[in-house]
């Protein structure tokens, strides 16, 4: 039997409190590895933010889940270090991976928009890994345009390239996302939290 969730219009105080929460958990997630310092492989950070972008959609729903990565978004750019080695400031924009941090929108809109219409666990698991998917192709392709545009990339930077420079992380979000869709049907059950 498909679930199909109501949609409500307006926030309560208990929406607030879950994006906020969200908004918390994407800061946290960005810069894991000032608190587990071996997640940093070949120099490159491995941050958990797909994994709670993914999260925030599949507990909160489409609505709720992108309001709390468009807040995440606007803290960081007003200023406050919650981004990726706790940057933040309206300089991000520039930055070729600003376009994940964009992405982080879709990415809980498009999990949660699934699981609006399918909330069995084959529908979370689903819903996650069309997210991170779509959180990929965004991502990769404005950094791969930031670099060309404006960021002065290598003379042997390609598009190959920055689809290969993506292949590292991968197989961590992908198990990432199938633990995001069990949890995340999960913790649906238990917060019956009101999309």
């Amino acid at each position: 039997m498909t679930t199909v969730v109501e949609h409500r219009k307006g926030m309560d105080a208990l929406s607030l409190v879950h994006c906020g929460m969200f908004a918390a958990l994407m800061m946290i997630g960005a810069n894991i590895t000032a608190f587990v310092p071996f997640l940093v492989v070949g120099g490159v950070p491995i941050t958990l933010q797909t994994f709670f972008a993914i999260l925030a959609g599949l507990i909160l729903g489409s609505r709720l889940g992108a309001i709390s990565m468009t807040v995440y978004m606007f803290i960081g750019l007003a200023g406050a270090p919650v981004f990726s080695k706790f940057s933040g400031g309206f300089g991000a924009v520039v930055s070729p991976t600003f376009g994940f941090i964009v992405s982080f929108i879709f990415t809980a809109y498009i999990a949660g928009k699934i699981v609006e219409k399918n909330g069995k666990l084959q529908g979370y698991i689903i819903a996650a890994l069309v997210a991170m998917t779509v959180n990929y192709l965004f991502g990769t392709n404005w950094m791969y345009f930031a670099y060309k545009l404006w960021a002065a990339a290598p003379d042997a930077f390609t598009y190959k390239v920055a689809w290969l420079w993506m292949l590292p992380p991968l197989p961590k979000d992908i198990l990432l996302a199938v633990l995001a869709g069990i949890f995340g049907h999960r913790m649906f059950k238990i917060l019956r939290v009101r999309r």
